[in-house]
């Protein structure tokens, strides 16, 4: 039954997310050459700058998961009604601040950024129509967070499934007919909403809820903050890493900016969101193991989920790098490829080593300790964004990226891998080697087919990148299938266990004898 649930977990994870990537690959470029560059730019620009609502979270949503999980296992009615109820009131009031918050800068949107005049009026109605969406996704978002907590991913990956393939319709008749940014907004803004309407009834049927004042409790308020403080760190630490490069660029440069920006930085949200799609179920399965106790399957989880994040990102970075150029022709026209490529280039490698062990981070997640991972990431994100103010003027776009990618290379090299290990009593080494030695082994003769390949004939069309990948990954579907039939996959070495955990632990027993 297990492997069930994590099968369609996944599977309609993934499922959902290849058709929302194959819809914004297509979408992003019929948008943008039907809108130009500047409305594209100011349409990215106000995405961004809403999506900071997001803080106002508070990591409330963390909770409503966890606890959710903890009720419905414990059979505690009572108990998930307090939280429901008071996470509803919580992020209502929430909302509301967040409704006035876009009032007064809607008002006064010429002021923040460099809009042409001719636009100001479409970015102040933009402004407070993807505000207000976002205000009052706060109380409607909290079924879906129910229904994860609930381990129902796939009832939240059908809901968005079926709003992304209606957005698609509605945007491309929207613009085949004259319509401009704004519909377009309102389109994208509307269908989310509708749906956590339908994941509410989902809830509603699944959990027969209570609802009322007296349900909103001040200790599970006091739980709820409990346990989100460190999330919340964490999220504003999210914001500043990934959020803050449309707003540096709007302020310092351009809208029209931001465009060759957004290109090479959302092929790379691709791949992200690809890869956290696997990684988001080893959150509950390090809690179970973590609850009772069980290091060894938390090691063999650490290094078995890196592995297969590794196994998944390895690729994708090397036809972004080797085949990039022809990706963005392709997806967008020749012209972005000379200023969107080298912003590829330079995310790409610090991207990828934070995607290969985006396992260690729901590890932490699943084991609530995830505070110095809260507080290294909050340093690097301010890093990030003073370094992109220093190197955005003399650098351009490319200077904003650096400015992203140095202190992301820097955490995901040294604090991550030794932090987890650390917390696990694994060598360093030995995890290395355990996690990622098969990645880098069969991901060789994809690189070197990537690069034949290039050499032959340079693409210039969806079909011809689709080929030349498609014969690539010849040789990386046959040693992935070697892989799973040897059950290499899933192998975890015995010095990653008990013999090393007896090593670590006499050493850590001497350490403290000397200490005292």
């Amino acid at each position: 039954m297990r492997n069930r649930e994590i099968f369609k977990n996944v599977g309609s994870s993934w499922f959902s997310l290849g058709v929302s990537i194959l819809v914004g690959v297509f979408l992003s470029p019929f948008i943008l050459h039907r809108l130009g560059d500047t409305a594209f730019g100011i349409w990215v620009l106000i995405f961004s700058v809403t999506g900071y609502y997001g803080l106002f979270d508070l990591g409330i949503r963390s909770s409503v998961i966890r606890y959710v999980s903890t009720y419905t296992a414990t059979n505690d009615r009572e108990g998930l009604a307090k939280l429901i109820n008071t996470s509803l009131a919580t992020y209502t009031a929430i909302g509301t601040a967040a409704l006035m918050i876009t009032l007064v800068c809607s008002a006064f949107v010429e002021h923040l950024f460099r809009i042409p005049p001719e636009f100001l009026s479409t970015a102040r109605w933009l402004f407070l129509m993807v505000g207000t969406s976002v205000a009052l996704g706060f109380p409607t978002g909290v079924f879906g967070g129910v229904l994860e907590g609930m381990q129902r991913f796939y009832l939240v990956n059908v809901t968005n499934l079926i709003s992304t393939l209606l957005r698609a319709v509605l945007i491309v008749l929207a613009l085949t007919h004259g319509y401009g940014l704004l519909m377009v907004a309102f389109i994208t803004v509307v269908l989310p909403i509708l749906s956590s309407f339908v994941r509410a009834a989902f809830v509603l049927h699944l959990l027969k809820i209570r609802f009322g004042w007296k349900y909103v409790d001040r200790g599970s308020l006091r739980e709820i903050a409990n346990y989100s403080a460190v999330s919340f760190i964490l999220m504003i630490a999210y914001k500043l890493r990934f959020k803050t490069d449309e707003i540096v660029i709007g302020t310092f440069l351009s809208v029209t900016a931001i465009t060759y920006f957004s290109i090479g930085d959302r092929l790379l949200d691709y791949a992200s969101e690809v890869v956290s799609s696997l990684a988001q179920i080893f959150v509950p399965m390090s809690g179970q193991s973590d609850a009772r106790g069980d290091k060894d399957q938390l090691r063999k989880i650490l290094v078995a989920g890196n592995r297969a994040c590794a196994l998944i990102i390895f690729p994708i970075t090397a036809v972004l790098i080797i085949l990039g150029k022809s990706v963005i022709e392709a997806w967008v026209g020749a012209r972005y490829v000379a200023a969107s490529y080298p912003v590829l280039v330079v995310l790409a490698i610090p991207m990828t080593c934070a995607l290969s062990q985006a396992a260690s981070t729901r590890i932490l997640y699943g084991m609530a300790k995830h505070r110095s991972l809260a507080w290294v990431t909050l340093m690097e994100s301010i890093a990030n964004l003073i370094l992109s103010i220093m190197l955005i003027r003399p650098f351009g776009i490319v200077g904003d990226a650096a400015g992203t990618a140095i202190p992301l290379f820097c955490t995901s090299l040294y604090f991550m891998p030794r932090h987890l290990c650390r917390l696990l009593g694994i060598r360093i080494r030995t995890f290395l080697r355990e996690a990622y030695s098969l990645p880098i082994l069969l991901v060789m003769p994809f690189i070197a087919a990537l690069l034949l390949m290039r050499r032959w004939f340079v693409a210039h069309t969806y079909l011809e990148v689709a080929f030349q990948i498609l014969v690539c990954l010849v040789p990386y579907g046959a040693g992935l299938l070697w892989a799973f039939w040897s059950k290499r996959i899933l192998q975890v070495g015995e010095e990653i266990t008990r013999r090393e955990m007896d090593e670590v632990a006499v050493a850590l027993i001497e350490t403290y004898q000397e200490e005292q």
